[in-house]
């Protein structure tokens, strides 16, 4: 999705919400930064229900329909460092491996 599609949608999520706030923003929050590192790392330090939840907020199915798989700054994250290049990942985001979800990043 082109930035402009991404406003697009952020405006519509936006004029159409009923509800708390800190919610919205919270998903508006996770596709702003998914832009950059992709809807892998947001499955990654994000519950599955909380990005459902997200995703309803913003009237969209799925994570993949409107962000990158991997994002530009992808490498920067701690928990997709651990499972890039694994065959681990859907097992890190249903919880099934622990120390994976981390919301940590590092500039490098």
């Amino acid at each position: 999705m082109t930035d402009q599609e991404i406003f697009g949608l952020i405006d519509r999520a936006v004029d159409d919400f009923d509800g708390k706030l800190d919610e919205l923003e919270s998903a508006i929050g996770m596709l702003i930064v998914g832009r950059q590192y992709g809807w892998r790392v947001m499955m990654l330090i994000h519950s599955p229900n909380t990005i459902r939840k997200y995703c309803k907020l913003l009237g969209i199915k799925h994570l993949r329909e409107v962000l990158p798989e991997v994002g530009v700054l992808a490498h920067r994250s701690n928990a997709w460092r651990l499972v890039e290049g694994t065959q681990d990942f859907w097992k890190a985001v249903r919880g099934q491996i622990s120390g994976i979800r981390s919301t940590r990043t590092h500039k490098r």
